[in-house]
């Protein structure tokens, strides 16, 4: 019998299931996503109690300010929306959130900023699923590159991005506590 805290699916919990392998947008069998009950749409207001719930699971925490910041700043001050949300037989299971930045001391060039991804943790491959989505959605208006900014100790997250072409970057963060 399912739990409240279990997804509707998941191949954790159907071994019969097979996940659809989003890890590359350019190879495997590209009706993959046609036949998967995945489906990747614009983020919009209402996702904000999935969002939270998504979060609340994944990292025991309460952030629910924070996200309806975040998705307020994605959806009313950017002018590109790129934010998505996977869903699974109509309900959401993870979101990526990012923005176009256009440059920076004096540089001019359109990089993304994911300013946050989450995945419920039942599902697997979901986080790949959107960030192959988002990269395919960001070559296509040619945007030349994505970054963001992780916690030096968050190994797994540190992981996953490097799995998906992510490397150091040449810069040093700096901060000044007022």
């Amino acid at each position: 019998m399912k739990t409240q805290d279990e997804p509707l699916f998941s191949p954790r919990h159907n071994p019969e299931a097979q996940e659809a392998d989003f890890s590359d947008p350019f190879g495997g069998d590209p009706e993959s996503l046609e036949r998967s009950p995945l489906r990747i749409r614009s983020l919009n207001a209402g996702d904000l109690p999935a969002i939270a719930r998504i979060d609340h699971r994944a990292t025991r925490r309460d952030r629910h300010l924070y996200l309806a910041q975040k998705v307020s700043e994605v959806l009313d001050q950017t002018g590109v929306r790129l934010s998505l949300v996977a869903e699974d037989h109509d309900m959401p299971v993870g979101y990526i959130m990012a923005r176009l930045d256009y440059g920076e001391f004096g540089r001019t060039f359109a990089t993304a900023v994911i300013d946050t991804i989450g995945v419920d943790p039942g599902y697997h491959g979901i986080g790949q699923a959107l960030l192959a989505q988002l990269t395919g959605n960001l070559r296509s208006l040619r945007v030349e590159g994505m970054r963001t900014i992780v916690r030096w100790d968050d190994g797994e997250l540190v992981r996953f991005l490097s799995q998906n072409g992510f490397a150091p970057a040449a810069r040093i963060a700096l901060r000044c506590a007022l």
